[in-house]
């Protein structure tokens, strides 16, 4: 009880005034990066425990891991009645993997990133794919109902069923003794434990900035849409942010790409999908119109430049992230006006 009328106490304090507002969005972004660094830890810790090879942690686990962020506002936005905060969180996030986290991978990486080409290719054409299904999926009634997202879920566990196979196939990778004999961690019990705790962790940070992102977009007169796709997107795309420069710095960036092209699916198709079962979610015209196409550009743009030569390169990374931050001109600016116009 105590615990219950803690938490009740710092909402209604991040939902007293403007600056208490920003201390706990700034408190709750900081608490939701670093349990979702833990998370991503203790996921792959568990999956190695279990033997499951590395490309499949590195695309399917880690992406869903990275992903927890997104799910946890977008799915507390939906059964909130924000349709907007949510929606907008899942294609903002894409957004901001493609434009920002793989432009500082390009940056920071000491030589050209690799993709293997098989991967970019079927992720790749299953990418724009769902996309464009989600897209037709809104425009029919500017609605993603239970159905659609119900449809959106099944394709998500579908691309994972298919990428197992296709790593159990060897089709993808090669399998090393790392693969096979995973490092000792500590043990199951211990790791399980953190790995809920810091997923309870994000859902709990995940509350605080809906709240508190809510509060500062009605004090400013600011659509909830703008906040979700800037300032929120950023926020629950930290940890996409982090792997892909600790990964490039690494020189591990093969894994940074295919994590962004796994997260990308999954924000479409499991945030968006399962938010969507959750709470039908609902835009305006002038809302699909904009972060729709927005989506398509940066994404297109991302898939073309990794496409020539199967490379990722700093001249590259500077291309995806102005396009970027065209994108959060045009949000701030241009978006805001139009959606305030009457």
């Amino acid at each position: 009880m105590e615990l219950i009328s803690a938490f009740n106490a710092s909402i209604a304090f991040a939902q007293s005034n403007l600056l208490a507002a920003w201390i706990v969005l700034i408190a709750a972004f900081a608490l939701l990066a670093k349990c979702a660094d833990v998370f991503v830890d203790s996921s792959v810790h568990v999956a190695e425990k279990f033997r499951i090879p590395k490309l499949v942690i590195g695309i399917i686990l880690v992406s869903l891991a990275t992903t927890a962020p997104e799910l946890a506002v977008s799915m507390m936005s939906a059964l909130s009645g924000q349709p907007q905060m949510a929606l907008g969180n899942a294609i903002g996030s894409v957004i901001c993997d493609d434009g920002l986290a793989l432009a500082f991978a390009g940056l920071v990486a000491t030589a050209p990133i690799v993709v293997i080409p098989r991967v970019l290719k079927t992720s790749g054409i299953f990418l724009i794919f769902i996309e464009v299904l989600a897209f037709l999926f809104i425009l029919f009634d500017y609605t993603l109902d239970r159905w659609e997202g119900i449809i959106l879920v099944v394709l998500f566990v579908s691309y994972m069923v298919f990428l197992f196979i296709q790593q159990n196939r060897g089709t993808l990778e090669e399998h090393s003794e790392d693969d096979l004999h995973p490092k000792p961690h500590a043990p199951l019990i211990k790791i399980i434990f953190i790995f809920a705790i810091s997923l309870l962790g994000i859902i709990i940070s995940s509350k605080y900035i809906i709240v508190s992102a809510t509060h500062i977009a009605h004090s400013f007169r600011i659509p909830e849409t703008i906040i979700a796709l800037t300032i929120v997107a950023f926020g629950t795309s930290i940890p996409e942010v982090a792997t892909c420069i600790v990964a490039a710095r690494k020189k591990e960036g093969a894994l940074a790409v295919g994590n962004i092209i796994g997260a990308d699916i999954m924000n479409i198709c499991w945030v968006a999908g399962a938010s969507a079962i959750a709470n039908p979610l609902t835009l305006t015209r002038k809302e699909t119109f904009f972060m729709f196409p927005a989506m398509f550009v940066i994404v297109g743009a991302m898939l073309l430049l990794i496409r020539y030569k199967y490379t990722l390169t700093r001249l590259k990374g500077v291309v995806l992230l102005s396009l970027y931050l065209i994108y959060m001109y045009l949000t701030v600016f241009v978006m805001k006006f139009s959606l305030n116009s009457h």
